[in-house]
């Protein structure tokens, strides 16, 4: 069994060695700020991160930490080491770096995860694999302890477009339902009759279906913040800048996030932002 290193310990990373702890695979943590996760042994530094692990998982907050951390790793002695980036970040981040960690003699894929941290522990998230055959063979493996749904998708780089085209299409689908939700107000409709009837159907979809207690203010905890969601939403923007697409959809979700923000609501559950929908000609 490999062992698992995961560089950086927020809510995924957190919840990732969790999981990994939990399903008895040997894992260790490390984070910059020191901090640690129970249960889940921690390293004193990267370097000894990367000595113990045979695999390193990056689970970081953006592109600048998750280049930092990469040109970091490749400081160290990295032969035989696997590389897997699972944070929500542009594709050139890792693709720039590819050649220097191959000749360094390691293996990198991106695999960025789609679900939050509920689905991580769960055992129930995404994982969208981009790289060599034998990489993503390899980051398959490792990931199976986390991940009941494992994807290869294509060369490096192509996880992350997968992701930005699944939680993308998950971004507009809020964005729409936030402007529909307006429309039951004006018309009468109670919210809880609304989602209920339409996550019954075929216009609803389980995202939402299990998130309608947190809409209507039964259940405040926290899954996948509004103040993720707008930096997902910068990224998914910037891939599809990147390949040339316009999307007037996402800069649509892009207003109703920065809104809830505005509304001091950056911390809470992205369900706030339909809740707000809601309630917005009060």
């Amino acid at each position: 069994m490999e062992r698992i290193g995961i560089i950086g310990l927020g809510r995924m990373g957190s919840a990732m060695a969790q999981r990994y702890a939990g399903q008895g695979v040997p894992v260790t943590g490390w984070t910059r700020s020191g901090r640690a996760v129970d249960g889940v042994p921690a390293a004193p530094d990267l370097a000894t991160l990367t000595r113990e692990s045979d695999v390193l998982m990056l689970s970081l907050f953006d592109g600048d930490a998750a280049a930092e951390a990469l040109d970091a790793l490749l400081t160290l002695p990295l032969d035989g080491k696997l590389i897997a980036e699972t944070s929500t970040i542009v594709p050139s981040v890792v693709k720039t770096r590819a050649d220097r960690i191959a000749a360094a003699g390691a293996q990198i894929v991106d695999a960025p995860i789609s679900g939050g941290p509920e689905l991580v522990t769960a055992g129930q998230c995404g994982v969208f694999i981009g790289g060599e055959a034998a990489a993503a063979q390899r980051a398959e493996r490792a990931c199976n302890p986390i991940s009941n749904r494992i994807f290869h998708v294509g060369p490096l780089g192509t996880g992350m477009v997968m992701k930005t085209i699944n939680n993308a299409v998950i971004q507009t689908y809020i964005s729409g339902l936030a402007e529909q939700l307006q429309v039951a107000r004006g018309g009468g409709l109670a919210i809880e009759t609304a989602l209920t009837i339409l996550c019954g159907g075929p216009g609803g979809i389980p995202l939402i279906r299990d998130r309608i207690p947190k809409i209507l203010g039964k259940d405040d905890s926290v899954g996948f913040t509004v103040s993720g969601m707008y930096k997902d939403n910068s990224v998914f923007r910037a891939v599809a800048k990147e390949l040339g697409v316009a999307t007037p959809t996402l800069d649509q979700f892009e207003g109703w996030i920065t809104a809830a923000i505005a509304a001091g609501l950056e911390d809470a559950d992205g369900a706030a932002i339909l809740a707000r929908a809601y309630r917005a000609h009060d």
